[in-house]
């Protein structure tokens, strides 16, 4: 049953109370505090951690199972299907996250760039921070001696490479969602494969680029807000793509175990939306990191 608010039946199906994610929560909180007091010698410390246990064991796995049962329940409201909630998980990723990473890119960006010597106005910014961003002194070396001499890192060419790689995960893995959705299982899987390939590879190109501006440019996180605030933003990307790809990973082998049919592998939708998420917030650091 959908629940109602104020006599209105909402679009989407909305589960009802549960007290299962409350009990799991506690356990979980008693879990980690008793693990932290028994490592430490405290008696305590155990029984704690055990009974955490018990409960978030009890009520973790009600979640997942309840879920499933209300997907497979048709569910009508007023004569008209309503939606279930994953159908509103791409309006999460497109919407508030994606704002807050770039609007963070926007003005890590233009500070990095005004600190590594390179005061470049950025107006949208000034608007955003009161002006703040344009005020940010320093060069690539700080007057007191505490931050060392360093090159900033540009475009070319391995972030470019990496953007190549990524863009091209996405042209596949649509290519691999058109090819379930028509049945073709074969084709699915080896475009699956080429994606999560190409995830491996950006992974190591990022890699040996974080060593060519350790070795090369001396660009470390200790060089003022330049090397903190680009090691923040493209390590935590990268972070993403190491989950994306483990999610594509999986999803690769339920493919060829013969998890998921052309009408039902929201599993495999919610990984390619989570992918091309990951897409979009990187041509915006491509952008507003390496060009600006």
């Amino acid at each position: 049953m959908s629940s109602t608010a104020h006599g209105t039946t909402p679009y989407y199906f909305v589960p009802g109370p549960s007290r299962h994610p409350v009990m799991a929560a506690i356990g979980l909180f008693f879990v980690i505090l008793g693990a932290g007091q028994w490592i430490n010698g405290v008696g305590w410390g155990a029984y704690s951690w055990s009974s955490g246990l018990l409960v978030a064991g009890r009520a973790v796995p009600v979640v997942p199972r309840r879920r499933r049962r209300e997907r497979r329940r048709p569910v009508r409201a007023q004569g008209r299907p309503v939606l279930p909630l994953e159908h509103e998980l791409v309006h999460l990723l497109g919407g508030d996250v994606l704002w807050r990473v770039l609007h963070r890119a926007v003005v890590g960006a233009c500070a990095l760039g005004a600190q590594a010597g390179r005061p470049r106005q950025c107006p949208a910014v000034a608007r955003l921070q009161g002006g703040v961003a344009q005020r940010v002194p320093g060069a690539t070396a700080s007057p007191a001696g505490i931050v060392e001499p360093f090159q900033t890192m540009g475009p070319f060419w391995l972030p470019t490479i990496n953007t190549a790689l990524l863009l091209s995960s996405g042209v596949t893995l649509t290519i691999a969602h058109h090819a379930l959705r028509a049945g073709q299982r074969g084709k699915t899987i080896a475009f699956m494969w080429v994606t999560v390939i190409l995830g491996i590879a950006f992974l190591c190109v990022q890699g040996y680029e974080y060593f060519h501006a350790y070795r090369d440019l001396n660009l470390k996180l200790s060089s003022g807000i330049f090397g903190s605030t680009f090691f923040m933003l493209t390590g935590f990307h990268g972070f993403h793509v190491l989950v994306g790809m483990l999610m594509l990973l999986f999803i690769t082998l339920r493919l060829m175990k013969g998890h998921f049919t052309p009408e039902r592998h929201f599993g495999f939708e919610g990984a390619a939306w989570y992918w091309h998420f990951v897409d979009v917030v990187w041509l915006g650091l491509y952008f507003l990191v390496y060009w600006m």
